[in-house]
């Protein structure tokens, strides 16, 4: 199994360690959200538990060949020696869906029959957390700080974090860092077509424009025409929008609730637009950009909290992205 493109040094870090055959007990994927940690970490818990089972026998890199036993109890969801933290489904029967806003210290706690026995295939376990930054605080971090502080034997913690400082001293003390990046564009590209094969140029460089370095965040927005959505930004920004039209027009289309996914992409873009314009201002044409930028975050924020009403949210957000117009000159 290929690791994710792109972040090929944390990639190249985490096998010398593997090949060290002194692994770490907890590691720190920290890094932004969408650009790979959660996708290696499954990759690296296959092979390190595969590699338990069958020492020396598998080939380089992070490659399990399908058939695996390894492989196939993993993908069933009945590994014993694996256990998957994540935010789990309000309700039981719409998985994916109204997720909690949490991982508890229930599911935590849920941890502890498996480390009060020994692995069972090999001399390893592994416990992937996605997101750590999700864990439940005090209670449940402070569970999984016990953990992190007497690993049972054999067990090591994968943890996923996009905002590493928030987390708690203690807990960022016991792991091991490894850090990812955004993607260049070229990287981004690559990821864009192989999963969306079917998209055309323009459709990829928008996503790749859209997604800023995250091809996570950039397959989110994966058929919501993004190009459609920046050819309007693009314009309002430009010209400034005088007469209130294409805020008017671009209000109109993301309102019906059958709009509410380019609405929700619009929220998300909309203030990347304004910070990626910001750098080419000077003096108080970027002070007014930056104003822009903080007010804009802020909507978004808003809109979605408080369940603002979508066409005064466009048309009000618009405006902002208006302000990057500057006066024609004489």
């Amino acid at each position: 199994m290929t690791p994710p493109i792109g972040n090929d040094d944390a990639h190249a870090a985490f096998a010398s360690a593997m090949a060290g055959g002194t692994l770490h007990h907890a590691w720190l994927f920290a890094g932004p959200e969408g650009v790979g940690k959660a996708s290696f970490a499954r990759i690296a818990a296959l092979r390190l538990l595969a590699e338990g089972a069958n020492p020396g026998l598998l080939p380089p890199g992070y490659d399990v060949p399908d058939g695996d036993r390894t492989r196939s109890l993993i993908a069933a969801g009945s590994h014993p020696d694996y256990r998957e933290l994540t935010r789990q489904p309000k309700d039981a029967d719409k998985p994916g869906q109204d997720l909690a806003r949490s991982i508890p210290i229930a599911q935590v706690r849920a941890l502890g029959p498996m480390f009060a026995t020994t692995p069972s295939m090999s001399s390893r376990r592994i416990v992937l957390i996605d997101a750590i930054d999700e864990v439940e605080r005090p209670g449940a971090s402070n569970a999984l700080l016990k953990s992190l502080e007497e690993p049972p034997a054999g067990t090591i913690f994968l943890l996923i974090s996009h905002a590493p400082g928030r987390l708690l001293p203690t807990i960022r003390s016991r792991c091991r860092l490894l850090r990812f990046d955004p993607l260049d564009d070229t990287a981004m590209e690559r990821v864009l077509r192989a999963q969306l094969p079917d998209a055309n140029a323009a459709e990829i460089a928008a996503l790749v424009t859209a997604g800023q370095g995250s091809p996570g965040r950039a397959l989110g927005f994966a058929g919501l025409d993004m190009a459609a959505l920046d050819k309007a930004l693009t314009g309002i920004a430009r010209d400034g929008d005088p007469s209130n039209a294409q805020r008017a027009k671009l209000a109109k289309l993301l309102s019906p609730k059958a709009a509410q996914p380019r609405y929700e992409a619009f929220l998300d873009r909309a203030p990347a637009f304004i910070a990626a314009a910001a750098p080419a201002k000077r003096g108080a044409a970027l002070q007014t950009a930056l104003n822009s930028y903080d007010a804009a975050r802020a909507l978004s924020a808003s809109a979605r909290s408080l369940s603002l009403d979508a066409q005064a949210t466009v048309f009000e957000m618009a405006g902002l992205v208006a302000t990057l117009a500057e006066p024609a000159r004489p």
